[in-house]
């Protein structure tokens, strides 16, 4: 039970002050001018200023509010190294105990965990969290059972009440990790990447001058390398194939170290090329061949040499050679010399006429079968007597010409095959597509018939050669696509696919097997131009496998989700086909930075004068301190109790009531009056 006396003005205190300036003149006034009556007039005017306060006498009725203390305890995976866990525990729970004897006093545990994705430890989230659910004027201390690092230190809240850190971990603990400073997401092929590490040794480390690195790429055999500690290290790593390229990197587990989560490192690289060198041999000029030409220069990675036919040896119209404007074409050097340099091949309605002797003709062949890619698109040159096919590339060609043009209109269509086929799939509705004017028959000796033209007949046929690439269109007419002929159709898409196919592009290989992670997922995908495909071995970062079954999500497409249960290396392997995958960091963010430490939390720790206590060194005392002394000494750390209270009942009693405000005023004015009257 409590009481005191409170204000409830009928006028603005302003108005107030202003009159009782205005009764304090009178008195004065009448002081002055010597009437006798001045001190009643005083308390008369005393007793109508107070009464316009209204004072009231107020009486409570509270109950007593017990303390809060908040202690989070910190269970995040950088916690269960070494003996972390249970000696938290244990403080845990004798920390509870001691306070819960206390009297007056109530203590929530929170229990955080590892945070979702790879957010490390969410200790101040955790905090905040749990402050919003208590009233802030009941809150007397904090308490964080933590090896001091969290990655939310931002999210801190204001604290009503001193905080302590209780810190597991020990002196004499030590760590080493491995870091990767630079790792680009893309490199060119064939050029040197230059990646930059560092093996850094934390703690009470032994002092080790150098260690040994393994170097891994897409899972194969490890390179061995000896680095110093402590140093940055400079290493150029070479690509050796396009697409993405996995390299792990790691360092054996020393004696006496915390952990080995943070010796390994992933990188992923996406191999790309620098430059594509595309030669373009057109037969005679024709509307594809711009088309063609426009294709090939729109793309800024694409070094194009074009060669024209424009005035063959039969051509005898009397200028001296000597008066010719044109650069004779340097043919031996491109075909014989610097053939290996260019990464595709086309022959644009290009027939034989005596200006590529068969020895050309032929490397180009050998060219083909050595990991080059040649791409013919036939006119009614590759019917007629002087085809090329008639030639040295007959050997690697897919299909033979009949010697049949046929000049009427159809609409290209893809074939079943080519639903599955990765050049021709999802291209769109065939049925908004334009009509094609002529189409050379052909007759398919190998390969794979992607698209057909009239009554079915093969259009587009592509096939592999040795190690190279052969793709034959039976048709000039594409460029009527372009055009907007009839509605026009993929035309640009269709012949970007085919250059890319034909320069072993990985995203367009017809049977290949890859993984797109996501956090912790990974969605595995297989392409293939069968109708089926076998389960996916998966085996995990620990060695054990597991059997994935696939569904086809589209012609030629089969995928799966899969929920890694650990982060590493995973390997796919499906017959012939294997990938590798990295899913989530190879060193967590729990595991950057392991030997415990409070320098972090110290700034917010400071704000109410709270402490930072190794448990290593035992269990502080508790004490009970006034806010803002200093909260935390040699082998103790404090509480500020609140003394916070509900009030249950509250009674005003008026100080002056109006008839007794009535009253005073009343007699007091009277007897001024009177006593001056007498006078």
């Amino acid at each position: 039970m409590t009481g005191q006396i409170v204000f409830d003005p009928l006028l603005p205190w302003a108005a107030i002050i202003a009159l009782g300036v205005v009764a304090l003149a009178g008195v004065i006034l009448a002081l002055w001018r010597g009437l006798t009556g001045w001190p009643l007039r005083f308390f008369a005017g005393l007793i109508l200023v107070a009464a316009l306060t209204q004072p009231s006498f107020q009486e409570e009725d509270r109950a007593p509010l017990s303390d809060i203390v908040l202690m989070v305890v910190d269970q995040s995976a950088s916690q269960r190294l070494a003996d972390r866990l249970s000696v938290t525990e244990d403080a845990a729970d004798t920390l509870q105990a001691r306070i819960e004897a206390r009297p007056n006093t109530e203590i929530r545990r929170i229990e955080v965990g590892d945070g979702e994705g790879d957010t490390g430890t969410q200790l101040m989230t955790a905090l905040s969290t749990a402050m919003a659910e208590e009233p802030r004027g009941r809150i007397a201390g904090i308490f964080l059972l933590s090896d001091g690092r969290l990655h939310d230190l931002e999210r801190a809240p204001n604290l009503p009440a001193p905080m302590h850190l209780l810190m597991t971990g020990r002196d004499s603990d030590w760590d080493r990790r491995l870091i990767v400073q630079n790792a680009p997401a893309f490199a060119i092929l064939g050029e040197p990447v230059t990646l930059t590490l560092r093996v850094q040794d934390d703690g009470a480390a032994p002092g080790a001058a150098d260690t040994r690195l393994d170097i891994s790429v897409d899972g194969a055999e490890p390179q061995q390398f000896s680095v110093p500690i402590g140093e940055d290290v400079e290493l150029p790593i070479e690509l050796p194939h396009g697409g993405l390229n996995v390299i792990r990197f790691s360092t054996p587990e020393a004696e006496g170290e915390l952990t080995d989560r943070n010796n390994a490192a992933l990188v992923q690289i996406n191999g790309v090329r620098d430059r594509l060198r595309v030669l373009l041999v057109s037969g005679e000029p024709h509307a594809g061949g711009r088309t063609w030409r426009n294709l090939l220069k729109s793309d800024s990675s694409v070094d194009l040499v074009h060669f024209t036919i424009l005035r063959p040896p039969e051509k005898q119209d009397g200028v001296p050679v000597t008066e010719l404007s044109l650069i004779a074409f340097p043919t031996r050097e491109l075909f014989l010399e610097k053939i290996d340099d260019f990464d595709l091949i086309i022959f644009d309605r290009y027939k034989r006429r005596g200006i590529l002797p068969a020895i050309y003709l032929d490397n180009v062949r050998n060219y083909v079968e050595n990991g080059g890619a040649v791409l013919v698109a036939a006119g009614p040159d590759f019917a007629s007597a002087d085809s090329i096919y008639r030639s040295p590339l007959s050997e690697i060609l897919p299909a033979e010409p009949t010697a049949r043009v046929i000049d009427e209109s159809y609409s290209p269509r893809v074939t079943e095959l080519g639903e599955r086929h990765p050049v021709t799939a999802g291209m769109g509705d065939p049925e908004s597509w334009g009509r094609w004017l002529r189409q050379i028959e052909l007759d398919p000796i190998g390969g794979d018939v992607v698209m057909s033209g009239v009554d079915d007949r093969p259009l587009l046929v592509l096939d592999r050669v040795g190690e190279g690439r052969v793709a034959l269109l039976g048709s000039d007419q594409a460029w009527l696509w372009s055009r907007g002929y009839e509605g026009g159709g993929p035309q640009l898409d269709l012949l970007r696919r085919l250059a890319h196919w034909m320069m072993k592009e990985p995203e367009l290989e017809e049977e290949a097997l890859w993984a797109e992670a996501t956090g912790q997922t990974m969605r595995i995908i297989r392409r293939s131009l069968g109708e089926d495909v076998g389960a996916v071995t998966v085996t995990r970062p620990d060695g054990e496998t597991e059997e994935v079954t696939l569904s086809e999500v589209s012609p030629g497409r089969f995928e799966a989700l899969y929920e890694g249960p650990e982060i590493g290396l995973y390997r796919l392997s499906e017959g012939e086909e294997e990938a590798v995958i990295g899913l989530g960091p190879a060193a967590p963010r729990e595991f950057e930075q392991t030997i415990a430490s409070g320098d972090a939390l110290e700034p917010v720790i400071d704000t109410m004068r709270g402490g930072v206590m190794p448990l290593e060194d035992g269990l502080p005392s508790i004490r009970a301190v006034s806010a803002g002394r200093p909260a935390a000494g040699r082998g103790w750390i404090g509480l500020t109790p609140r003394e916070a209270y509900e009030t249950l009942d509250v009674r005003q009693i008026p100080l002056l009531p109006a008839w007794l405000t009535l009253l005073l005023a009343s007699g007091f004015i009277i007897g001024a009056w009177l006593r001056e009257g007498r006078r």
